[in-house]
């Protein structure tokens, strides 16, 4: 819980009393989403490490583990000595370490917590190795697979092969296993697609691992990720273990997607409508440093930022402070009005907004600090 007068001050309070904008997560919800997803990877004998990329908050994460996961995955080095400082014993970097300040860091990771690294170069590996070498350290690797996002990654099969082929003489480094993430379903056009995608990832990521193993490679980790998709490349035989981020708290992405309904969505935006220039449009005080200008993550969307459960209100567009709401025929929207938006793509909201107000029927019981932010050190 975060600490100071000005967090203490706000326990006990009614939500909707709280200025704006405001990120609000609602704990029953969030609860129920980690009980969910935890007991999914029990009833398929799977290992669970949530992305914590979502929330970067400590206290969350170890609640996670406190449930069943096995440790956690971190997209930046910050979050993940974030993590080890308070206490999460396996970590895994689910990203590309190339320089050798960054791999130094990760080394003194290292010396707190289990840790794991994706790679998807031999250039890349080979600073890795340089730098847990010369300490007679060996780091646990990953190779990173695309099976399907195009973002970082090796294609599936031969390519993998070929540079674990390379990686076998790199000093310092374990070989442990293969790792993807399945963005590429938040393009999706509904839940059937969605499903079509995770079966794919999880095959793909299967006979991969099949080949590594006939060539003696040890391949214990067979990873995948994805919110949307884990519930289905999870059940492909072989896949060992799941990265999903986004469903602690579910966003309007995901109801989309139809993965998840609103009254999955633990995390709403309160905010306040400041004018009402017209009967269709109002303006609210959550702007592009609230809701960020990010509606997908890969290329979906909601076709706006942030929506309002159970009316027709959206925010179509934004500028620094202020959010543009399209309001439905019918709908009526005064000035003070307090709106609660699910934001389209939850994750940058956290960062952006440092602090998450956990309530418990719309009463505030805890205040969170988002400390493992993103940024370079």
């Amino acid at each position: 819980m975060a600490q100071g007068a000005g967090a203490a001050s706000l326990i006990g309070k009614s939500a909707y009393s709280l200025g704006t904008p405001r990120l609000l997560l609602d704990l029953d919800i969030m609860e129920r989403n980690i009980r969910g997803m935890a007991a999914f990877a029990r009833t398929h004998g799977l290992l669970l490490r949530p992305h914590v990329k979502t929330h970067k908050i400590p206290e969350l994460a170890l609640l996670q583990v406190e449930s069943g996961a096995v440790g956690v995955a971190v997209a930046t080095l910050a979050e993940a000595e974030e993590m080890a400082r308070a206490g999460i014993q396996d970590i895994c970097l689910a990203n590309e370490i190339v320089t050798e300040d960054k791999a130094i860091r990760l080394l003194q990771v290292s010396k707190r917590a289990r840790v794991s690294c994706a790679v998807d170069s031999l250039a890349g590996a080979r600073v890795l190795s340089t730098v847990f070498s010369r300490e007679g350290a060996a780091l646990p690797v990953l190779i990173d697979v695309d099976t399907g996002l195009h973002r970082c990654g090796v294609p599936p099969g031969e390519p993998a092969l070929r540079l674990c082929e390379g990686l076998r003489s790199l000093p310092g480094l374990l070989i442990r296993g293969v790792m993807t993430h399945a963005g590429h379903a938040y393009r999706a056009s509904g839940p059937e697609e969605v499903a079509k995608i995770g079966r794919e990832e999880g095959l793909l990521m299967v006979e991969t691992a099949a080949l590594l193993r006939e060539h003696g490679h040890l391949v214990d980790t067979v990873s995948v990720g994805s919110t949307p998709t884990v519930r289905h490349s999870g059940l492909v035989a072989g896949v060992t273990e799941i990265r999903p981020g986004n469903y602690i708290v579910h966003d309007a992405n995901q109801v989309a997607l139809g993965v998840a309904r609103f009254s999955d969505c633990a995390a709403t935006v309160l905010t306040t409508v400041i004018s009402t220039p017209s009967p269709d449009r109002a303006i609210v005080d959550a702007g592009s440093k609230t809701l960020s200008s990010e509606r997908g993550a890969h290329g979906g969307g909601t076709g706006g930022y942030g929506v309002v459960p159970g009316r027709d209100l959206t925010v179509y567009a934004l500028s620094e402070e202020h959010g543009f709401l399209r309001v439905g025929r019918g709908e009526l929207v005064k000035v003070g009005d307090r709106l609660r938006l699910v934001p389209a793509h939850a994750c940058p909201v956290f960062n952006l907004l440092g602090e998450a107000v956990g309530v418990r029927n719309d009463i505030v019981e805890q205040v969170f600090a988002v400390t493992a932010t993103s940024q370079a050190r």
